[in-house]
């Protein structure tokens, strides 16, 4: 099953965490600013999908698709174990990070439709969900835009 991770803070801190297999750690304020565990139902690209949900709902360029705002970290990326590292651009986090309150409904909406355009039909149940994600992503976002660093941290298993 695949899990998926943003975390935001030190760097070197959060690839300790990793190589110690603490992810619980993550949720240490102190040691963190933010992080946001989006689980084993997603994979990477609900993400793109949700990027693009927001250019639609926003009617901005802007956030680019996750894919494209994964930047080098010690190269491509850094595997740790099963894990891939990414180190995420400050700009993907910034984009959400500045979007408004009165736009979250919407990119919920187009969210599960792109979701559904490439899954079919999403179980009634699922949707509420998705929508509490979306607001989620946002607020983690808000926080991690003050951070030093944000990476992605995920595995498809």
């Amino acid at each position: 099953m695949a899990r998926l991770e943003l975390v935001a803070g030190d760097v070197q801190e959060i690839l300790m965490a990793i190589g110690l297999d603490d992810l619980a750690a993550f949720d240490d304020r102190s040691r963190f600013a933010a992080h946001l565990s989006l689980g084993g139902g997603l994979d990477p690209t609900w993400l793109d999908l949700f990027s693009e949900a927001t250019r639609i709902a926003t009617g901005l360029g802007e956030p680019s698709d996750l894919l494209d705002a994964r930047l080098e970290l010690d190269g491509p990326s850094e595997t740790a174990g099963e894990r891939t590292v990414e180190r995420v651009d400050p700009a993907w986090i910034s984009a959400i990070a500045r979007v408004p309150d009165s736009a979250l409904g919407s990119i919920a909406g187009h969210w599960i439709d792109l979701v559904e355009e490439e899954l079919g039909e999403l179980p009634r149940e699922e949707k509420p969900w998705i929508r509490d994600l979306a607001a989620q992503v946002v607020a983690f976002c808000r926080t991690a835009d003050r951070a030093p660093d944000v990476i992605f941290v995920w595995a498809l298993g």
